[in-house]
């Protein structure tokens, strides 16, 4: 009985599941991260500024 146990705090099969998981979640947190910084009032200002700034030294 010992040994079964033993054996199934060994498999490991399911742990390819939760790193994708984890993984989706992180990437997840990020694009709403980065969504949040893309659509905020100063972001936009400064990548408005920085295109003025590249247009008009052309």
């Amino acid at each position: 009985m010992k040994g079964e146990q033993m054996e199934l705090l060994k498999d490991d099969s399911g742990m390819s599941t939760v790193e994708y998981a984890i993984g989706t979640l992180a990437v997840a947190a990020l694009a709403g991260v980065l969504y949040a910084l893309a659509s905020s009032d100063w972001m936009q200002n400064a990548l408005q500024g920085l295109i003025q700034r590249a247009l008009s030294s052309v």
